[in-house]
């Protein structure tokens, strides 16, 4: 075997070694374990591919060879290219899944938030304003969950004979560097 042809088999077998990892790293980033497409690796895998298809191979076994890796290696990219594209179009299943999945937890801790009066998902109202408060170094002395209910229903009934509106939200927001309650009349 001449040294031209152990450098081109050994190139090939690089080649077939670079076209399983390429492989393998669209499938984890299909899969959603991998954050990005694998550019650079089917950058050096287009290189090879090129630099043996503008080179002519004298020995028919390794051109064989060559030529199944290379149909191996199209059909994995029409197929990547597909499904990249479907991915574009918001039409890929897993990606739709995981869309849908995100979209009912956002709903579900939007409606768990509508309960509780606009409270945060960790706690209630009373909570998040005594939170607030502590984080912006204002006094809690005297302040407990009665008083605060208190003030929200005379604050509630207020809204709601203005706005004639059916409930009132409330959330607690920090402005200036001052805790406060903001109420949001719900038609």
């Amino acid at each position: 075997m001449s040294d031209q042809t152990r450098s081109v088999d050994e190139e090939l077998q690089h080649l077939e070694i670079k076209i399983k990892q390429l492989k393998m790293e669209y499938e984890q980033y299909f899969m959603g374990s991998r954050p990005r497409e694998p550019i650079l690796t089917r950058g050096e895998v287009q290189k090879i591919v090129a630099r043996f298809s503008n080179a002519p191979i004298q020995n028919t076994a390794l051109r064989f060879r060559f030529n199944n890796l290379l149909a191996r290696y199209h059909a994995f990219k029409r197929q990547w290219d597909a499904i990249l594209k479907r991915i574009e179009d918001g039409t890929y299943e897993r990606q739709v899944f995981r869309a849908n999945l995100r979209d009912r937890e956002r709903a579900d801790a939007r409606a768990a938030k509508e309960k509780t009066g606009g409270a945060t998902a960790g706690g209630d109202l009373f909570d998040a304003y005594l939170a607030a408060r502590k984080e912006c170094g204002e006094s809690t002395k005297g302040l407990d969950r009665a008083r605060l209910d208190g003030v929200i229903a005379k604050q509630r009934e207020a809204i709601q004979a203005k706005y004639g509106c059916q409930d009132v939200r409330f959330r607690v927001v920090v402005e200036d560097g001052k805790t406060k309650l903001k109420a949001t009349p719900v038609r």
